[in-house]
């Protein structure tokens, strides 16, 4: 799952493919949208069940089929079909991420306590990206570097199916409990309108809700990270796979940092100081010319975006009552996934038109203005609890 959502190989591969900054914002962007909308539906899938597990289990393996889908696409089809089914199966993959993302985070509320979430999380990130990484090298070097199976990045994401169906089977060893309080079951349309009532029973929520959005913003930016680093010197499969791992590397293993801070300081603290790690990595792509440097800004990404995703998912936890859990988790999420995929979009098209340092700078300008409203607007939700 990592090395589809990188910010390297999914990117490199529509580029290839379409020779289009604007190709590569419509398959990231088409991914958000599938988010943004599937995920008010996950929440009125789950937030009158008992036990959410089962339905995980099926998002999760049809997840997995649209990794398959890229896959085959990819060997089987001439381009343009290629790249239609690109298209076609991110934006499904990301119906189906959006609906996880509500079910395993609500999920990860019941099964994990809030003082040891941090360290718990991290420890799950820092384990899956072993893997990740393993793999990444072994497909830029042996897969994309030898153009394996006619189609080296297909067969990378060929791989990434059998590994993540093998992850998935995990859960069959999962034991949930059961919620004790749920709600009646209720339609989409129906917990839209009790929307604005579920902002305004927690300001302190809302103020994060529209910091979030505005920080993610600098979504739109990241897959032309490579791209602008392709322009800056020349990248072979084995690159691509080198800064792969050293952005999986760093997301895994800065999550364990993450969640030591956490659990100490709060995930509020964590925001910020991951966000600016992930500007300031920013800054330093723009005057980067050699591959040395582009590794160490890879790590700086993986640690600053693994950071910010950790931080922002679970300040959505601690917010409210757990009934309306899985609604607030939708709500944030469709937010943000709406940002970002209306962002990448506009981001292909200036990208195309003005260059990618403009892309980078007005994405660093919504994410300062998003930091600076947590900063100063939203308080740490566990002093509240306290």
């Amino acid at each position: 799952m990592r090395l589809v959502n990188a910010p390297t190989f999914l990117p490199a591969y529509v580029a290839e493919l379409a020779g289009s900054e604007i190709a590569v914002g419509v398959a990231r962007g088409l991914q958000y949208l599938g988010m943004c909308l599937s995920s008010l539906v996950g929440a009125t899938l789950i937030e009158h069940r008992r036990r959410v597990l089962p339905v995980g289990f099926a998002i999760g393996a049809l997840m997995r089929l649209q990794i398959l889908g890229l896959a085959l696409g990819g060997l089987m089809l001439p381009n343009p079909w290629a790249l239609w089914a690109v298209w076609l199966f991110l934006g499904l993959f990301g119906v189906f991420l959006g609906v996880q993302g509500v079910v395993f985070n609500f999920l990860i509320s019941k099964v994990t306590p809030v003082r040891q979430r941090g360290v718990l999380l991290g420890l799950r990130n820092a384990l899956a990206g072993i893997t990740a990484v393993v793999v990444a090298l072994y497909a830029g070097r042996t897969l994309i570097g030898t153009n394996a199976l006619g189609n080296g990045y297909a067969a990378t994401f060929l791989l990434s199916f059998v590994l993540t169906s093998v992850g998935l089977a995990m859960l069959l060893f999962v034991r949930e409990p059961e919620t004790p309080n749920v709600l009646k079951r209720s339609g989409v349309a129906r917990r839209l309108r009790d929307l604005p009532d579920l902002l305004r029973a927690d300001p302190a929520f809302t103020r994060f809700f529209a910091a979030r959005a505005l920080t993610t913003v600098g979504r739109m930016a990241v897959p032309f990270y490579v791209l602008y680093a392709g322009t800056r010197m020349p990248l072979s499969g084995s690159d691509y796979g080198l800064i792969t791992a050293a952005f999986v590397a760093s997301q895994s293993a800065g999550n364990l940092l993450w969640g030591f801070l956490a659990d100490r300081r709060g995930f509020r603290f964590v925001f910020l100081a991951s966000l600016a790690l992930w500007m300031l990595s920013v800054l330093l792509l723009i005057e980067t010319a050699d591959m040395n440097r582009l590794v160490a800004v890879y790590l700086g990404l993986g640690a600053g975006l693994g950071g910010f995703q950790l931080s922002g998912q679970n300040l959505v936890l601690e917010f409210g009552r757990r009934r309306h859990l899985p609604m607030r988790i939708a709500v944030a999420n469709s937010a943000s996934d709406l940002v970002a995929a209306v962002g990448v979009g506009v981001g292909g098209v200036l990208a195309t038109l003005l260059g990618y340092v403009w892309v980078f700078g007005l994405a660093l300008g919504f994410q300062v203005t998003g930091a600076l409203v947590v900063l100063f607007f939203v308080e740490e939700p566990r002093r509240r609890s306290d």
